[in-house]
């Protein structure tokens, strides 16, 4: 292996809260090994135009606490354009880099995995609030982002109670429904709709209906933005993101659960869409310490040689996967656990 004297750090995809404690502990663990640390800035984008600086221990050492990314981010993809992987090679010469830390999501680490099988070292950290990234129990982001939401779902109940309404909270997640479940269960809503199982939304609103008659006339409903409802188009002529996903947040798909709610139970009700309010804010603990065990971890690889890779949290441990394995598909919620909260539904 030849000598590791200069590392890359970028940040890909949607911006997350513990972004910057992630780069904090690249950073960091870096300086234990004598590395000196280019921040790349924008995600894939910079590599591309070779735009990096230097990052020094002092300038990353109170970075913890403040939430989005130092660096920037983007949804560039080197591989989409052509000529674009080649600028990514000539600028990894250019710049003098060894290796490549890429925080990011399945996009992001898609792109490490296959520049590392182009012969650019590069390893991966998970990072994205939909906490889909397979092969992880975690991903930089997920737990300030259902605080937030959690924090949204009770506030929504109260103007619910005030109104003897429904208030269906749409929230972010894409095509997992990690958020809104977690987010459902610990804010005590009383249903939940995920991308997993097909709306039953003939259940929902007898649900709602029986809560009203028991004397609770108003409800919350958490709905992932991913979920289909029979009806809404083809998702095909709908706006995509450089990797070809559909951008979900435009789809309004929380506004189509509410009228039918309304229409199906005379109930009325409201909704609201978190949107990116979700990405922001200072970082919880637990995104703080765990992503800068992730940004150290991601280090160690670098250290050993050990490209293609990626750390993760698996049963409460630091191990560590393999790149290509990570990206072959998303990491979705269990039927078991959505069982689970529907026992909550009462």
């Amino acid at each position: 292996m030849a000598e590791i004297r200069r590392i890359g750090v970028l940040t890909g995809g949607g911006d997350s809260s513990g972004l910057n404690a992630a780069i904090r502990g690249v950073v960091m663990r870096a300086a234990d090994y004598g590395y000196e640390v280019l921040g790349i800035q924008e995600g894939w984008k910079g590599l591309v135009q070779g735009i990096a600086r230097p990052l020094s221990v002092e300038e990353v050492r109170e970075i913890i606490t403040v939430g989005g990314t130092m660096l920037g981010s983007s949804r560039t993809n080197p591989f989409k354009k052509e000529g674009d992987v080649d600028k990514c090679k000539a600028n990894v010469e250019a710049l003098g880099l060894d290796a490549i830390v890429a925080i990011g999501g399945d996009d992001t680490l898609g792109v490490a995995s296959k520049l590392s099988e182009l012969g650019v070292p590069c390893v991966g950290v998970p990072k994205t609030m939909d906490n889909d990234v397979n092969l992880t129990d975690y991903c930089i982001g997920f737990d300030t982002s259902v605080t937030v939401a959690v924090d949204a779902v009770e506030r929504l109940r109260d103007t619910a109670r005030s109104h003897r309404r429904v208030m269906v909270l749409e929230v972010m997640g894409r095509y997992a429904g990690w958020v809104a479940l977690v987010t459902a269960m610990a804010g005590g809503a009383d249903w939940v709709l995920i991308p997993e199982v097909e709306p039953d939304l003939d259940a929902m609103c007898n649900h709602l209906v029986k809560l009203r008659e028991s004397g609770r006339p108003y409800g919350v409903v958490v709905v992932s933005e991913g979920i289909e409802v029979p009806g809404m188009g083809d998702d095909a002529e709908e706006e995509v993101d450089a990797f070809g996903h559909v951008r979900l947040g435009l789809r309004g798909v929380g506004h189509v659960i509410g009228k039918e709610i309304e229409k199906r139970t005379g109930i009325p009700t409201r909704v609201a869409t978190i949107g990116h309010i979700q990405r922001g804010g200072s970082p919880t603990v637990h995104d703080r310490y765990h992503a800068t065990r992730l940004g150290m971890a991601a280090v160690d690889l670098i250290n050993k040689g050990e490209f293609g890779k990626m750390p993760t949290f698996l049963g409460g441990e630091i191990k560590v996967v393999e790149l290509t394995e990570v990206t072959s598909k998303i990491k979705t919620v269990p039927q078991s656990l959505y069982e689970e909260a529907m026992t909550l539904f009462k």
